[in-house]
């Protein structure tokens, strides 16, 4: 669904936001990637538009990031 790249860099990673048509509107994840390896996190709340999906899923990966949330 996502046409356009929406990558961001915060700090050394790199967060990409991704989104997904589902029966229960649009699925937002987010991709944090570091070098050649990346994790994938998918979220639980449904959107009724792309931006607002990427918006979620871009704040998120900021702010897992600059807590130092990824494990």
């Amino acid at each position: 669904m996502l046409e356009k790249q929406y990558t961001e860099r915060v700090g050394e990673y790199i967060v990409t936001p991704l989104t997904k048509l589902t029966d229960a509107g649009i699925a937002a994840s987010v991709s944090i990637r570091r070098g050649m390896y990346d994790r994938i996190f998918r979220f639980v709340p449904r959107f009724t538009c792309d931006i607002q999906a990427v918006q979620y899923a871009l704040a998120q990966g900021r702010s897992m990031v600059q807590l130092n949330q990824l494990g």
